[in-house]
């Protein structure tokens, strides 16, 4: 669970952003430069670093330098952090609309009984 809740806070606000969520996306298959995350978004270099920062912030993503170049990779454990925290609404969800389908299968019931429309 995400213990800190300023760090939760902060994870949440990286992730909230579509630029950033396409750059998390990117990574998922290895290390990539600031350009090559950037490339293609509607963003310039100096938004692109930006966003990285704040991803770095949030502890989403570790950068390690090789030469002049800079390479990002993600940082799975604040994702996990994130998902388990989560997941106690995604149980919260799928109990409430489990017991929607069986209100609903129940109405499907009474109407084929009677022939009554409700």
């Amino acid at each position: 669970m995400i213990n800190n809740p300023s760090g939760s806070s902060e994870v949440f606000r990286a992730l909230g952003d579509p630029v950033r969520q396409e750059m998390l996306s990117r990574l998922r298959s290895g290390e990539h430069t600031a350009g090559a995350l950037g490339e293609g978004l509607p963003i310039s270099q100096p938004a692109a670093s930006q966003h990285l920062k704040v991803l770095r912030e949030a502890g989403l993503v570790r950068v390690r330098k090789q030469g002049r170049r800079r390479l990002y990779r993600l940082a799975p454990e604040r994702l996990r952090e994130a998902h388990d925290w989560l997941a106690h609404y995604r149980a919260f969800w799928e109990a409430r609309l489990d017991e929607l389908e069986e209100a609903l299968d129940h109405d499907e019931s009474l109407e084929g009984e009677d022939g009554d429309a409700r």
